[in-house]
C-alpha cells in the first residue's frame, strides 16, 4: 500500500513537471522584463539630474551601472530607489571611464586616488556642463 502511495505521487510528480517549467519560464520573462524596465527608469533619472547628458549616453550608463549581480552602484538600494547620490556616482564614473585618461593612468601603475585626482578637473567640468541644460537643446526626456 506504501508502495502504491509513492508510485502515484511520482505520477503526480512527472505530471507536474510541465507546468513547473512553463511557470519557471514565465517567471524568467517577468524578471527580464523588470529588469530592463528599471534599466530604463535608471536612465530616464540621469537624463532628469544632467539634462545635457547625451540619451545615449544615459543609456549606456544605466546599463552598466545596473548590471545585474554586478554589485556596482545602480544595484544598491539607494539606486533602486533613485537616490541623486546613487546616480551622481554612476555618472562620474563613466565620465571618468569614458572621458578621461583615468584608466590609461591606471594602466601606467598610478594610484587609484593619484588618478582620481589627476582627472577632477575634467571630471567636474563635464558633470557640470550636463547638470546644465545646454542652450538651445531640449531636454532629454
Amino acid at each position: 500500500m506504501e508502495s502504491e502511495a509513492l508510485i502515484r505521487a511520482e505520477k503526480e510528480c512527472q505530471g507536474d513537471e510541465a507546468d513547473r517549467k512553463i511557470s519557471r519560464e514565465r517567471a524568467v520573462i517577468v524578471r527580464e522584463r523588470a529588469d530592463k524596465d528599471y534599466v530604463a527608469r535608471f536612465s530616464k533619472q540621469i537624463r532628469i539630474h544632467y539634462p545635457g547628458c547625451p540619451a545615449g549616453e544615459s543609456e549606456s550608463i544605466a546599463e552598466h551601472a545596473c548590471q545585474k549581480y554586478s554589485g556596482r552602484v545602480g544595484r544598491s538600494s539607494a539606486a533602486k530607489d533613485f537616490d541623486a547620490e546613487a546616480i551622481e556616482l554612476a555618472v562620474k564614473a563613466h565620465v571618468r571611464h569614458q572621458h578621461t585618461h583615468y584608466d590609461q593612468l591606471l594602466s601606467n601603475g598610478w594610484e587609484r586616488t593619484e588618478a582620481r585626482s589627476a582627472v577632477a578637473e575634467k571630471l567636474d567640468q563635464m558633470v557640470s556642463e550636463w547638470r546644465r541644460k545646454l542652450p538651445g537643446k531640449l531636454p532629454n526626456a
